[in-house]
């Protein structure tokens, strides 16, 4: 499939959707995610339509009914679909977090004082502030594992952006 150019409001609605959608597993109201999104229900029905015809949600009928993402959704906004994800432990000011930790990027490695890591997360990320504490992991396989405080946040992408205090995996075994 083709890249789709999406604008940041339905950029934001898709990723409402694929959040609320993950935490539910059913269909998911407009209203919730106008919601969610601080938008009016009639917005957010006009972009569905839009998104429906590029074929990145769909549509259910009926009382139950509301929106769901399709696989191209998630694709589009670069969300992988696990179906059992590794579960990757994320703490906020020493509260565990029910969000999935879909990738760590280290930026700022080279710089002699201070490290940042950008924590994107398939999960709402609302309740975050610059100043948390935030533990991240230990990853599945490296044991990978994350502190420092948030210093600034993209709602956009879901991205956490953190000053790292401390990273650390346990010294692996070698191999024969």
């Amino acid at each position: 499939m083709s890249s789709i150019e999406l604008t940041t409001s339905q950029k934001d609605i898709l990723r409402e959707l694929i959040n609320l959608y993950g935490q539910s597993e059913r269909a998911v109201k407009g209203e919730d995610i106008a919601d969610g999104v601080n938008r009016n229900p009639g917005t957010i029905r006009n972009q569905m339509q839009s998104l429906k015809a590029l074929q990145l949600v769909e549509g259910v009928p009926g009382p139950k009914g509301g929106y769901k993402p399709t696989a191209n959704a998630y694709e589009a906004l670069g969300v992988q679909d696990l179906d059992e994800p590794a579960n990757v432990p994320l703490f906020h000011n020493g509260e565990h977090v029910d969000a999935n930790v879909q990738e760590i990027d280290l930026t700022s490695v080279h710089h002699p004082d201070l490290c940042r890591a950008e924590i994107r997360l398939h999960g709402s990320i609302k309740q975050f502030h610059d100043g948390d504490d935030v533990v991240i992991g230990p990853t599945p396989r490296s044991k990978l594992q994350i502190e420092g405080t948030v210093d600034g946040k993209d709602e956009t992408n879901n991205v956490l952006i953190v000053s790292t205090s401390m990273m650390e995996a346990p010294a692996s075994e070698p191999e024969h």
